[in-house]
């Protein structure tokens, strides 16, 4: 067993201050070393030594936010419940979805009280993409249109299909993620805090049903007219935005849209389109039109997937 130390002055610097300025006014005085109010030079060097425990259970690892790169770490300004400290533990504590392409693991990040700084935790999403070689779907090239790979070693390895190409490709699905997240968190859209990337990991806020559990899809509600309601025009300000910023989400479906109470979240943006560059960018924007106007209609809240359309592209434009 190993343990890490926090150090902190048993005597606040202050009073050590005033303490010191008394004893160097009476430095001459032939009173000064017996009055017992004045400082021991011992009590600038004694301090409170508080033992942490290093040992982790198979399950946890230790928090990696000072491992990634400073771009790799979440948009200024982070919510209040994002666990910064380098002492923090994260425990993965289950599934919360399992995909074919990544899956979604459910972690707290946790960080015990330590000396005057209070204890502080937080429920994180973790998706992890698999390489090429372990999923069972390969989202179509037609969403990827336009992007390219900087680094012309891992180019020639993705197209080679080498190892190392499947790396590089899994990761490119989790930063095209981490990009989008960020772009649009700051843009306002309601889309999950994102925390951090670390290669083929995603780290991101955990959307919760307010009782423990993850937040239902909007497939799986059935909300009243007036939350209906509600739930299209956070969508259709969700989808403005996007356009403004040039893009659609490119798989937008009631699947893909969390029910929080009377919030909704927008997730799974890998494959984010960039509707001008992208020769079938109109054609995806249209097509997340269809898929949330066929389902609000089909919950008797009519609308018009063209004029929804329409409305989208004046942002574009």
């Amino acid at each position: 067993m190993s343990s890490k130390y926090h150090i902190s002055d048993t005597t606040s610097s202050a009073d050590l201050d005033s303490r010191w300025a008394a004893r160097a006014e009476g430095a001459f005085s032939e009173f000064s070393t017996s009055d017992e109010s004045l400082p021991d030079p011992s009590d600038a060097f004694v301090f409170k030594f508080h033992s942490v425990d290093e040992r982790l259970g198979p399950d946890q690892r230790w928090s990696t936010w000072l491992d990634v790169e400073r771009g790799s770490r979440g948009p200024e300004p982070r919510p209040d419940w994002v666990v910064t400290e380098q002492a923090a533990i994260d425990t993965e504590l289950g599934v919360l979805k399992t995909g074919k392409e990544a899956d979604v693991f459910l972690v707290e990040r946790a960080v015990e009280a330590i000396g005057d700084n209070p204890a502080k935790s937080s429920l994180l999403a973790a998706k992890r993409y698999r390489t090429e070689e372990h999923r069972s779907f390969h989202r179509s090239t037609a969403y990827v249109e336009g992007r390219r790979v900087r680094n012309s070693r891992d180019s020639r390895a993705m197209h080679k299909k080498t190892a190392h190409g499947r790396s590089v490709a899994a990761g490119q699905w989790a930063g095209a993620e981490w990009g989008a997240l960020c772009q649009l968190w700051t843009a306002g859209v309601p889309v999950p805090y994102p925390v951090q990337v670390d290669g083929t990991e995603l780290l991101m806020e955990f959307i919760d049903d307010g009782q423990g559990g993850a937040a239902p899809r909007l497939a799986q509600v059935r909300p009243s007219q007036d939350l209906l309601g509600h739930y299209f025009e956070q969508v259709r300000h969700g989808m403005r935005e996007l356009a403004r910023a040039g893009l659609a989400h490119g798989d937008l479906s009631p699947y893909n849209v969390l029910a929080q109470g009377e919030r909704i979240v927008m997730i799974d943006l890998p494959q984010v389109i960039d509707v001008v560059g992208n020769p079938k960018g109109m054609e995806f924007l249209l097509r997340d039109c269809h898929n949330m106007a066929t389902w609000f209609t089909n919950r008797g809240l009519e609308i018009d997937e063209q004029e929804l359309f329409a409305d989208l592209l004046t942002m574009v434009f």
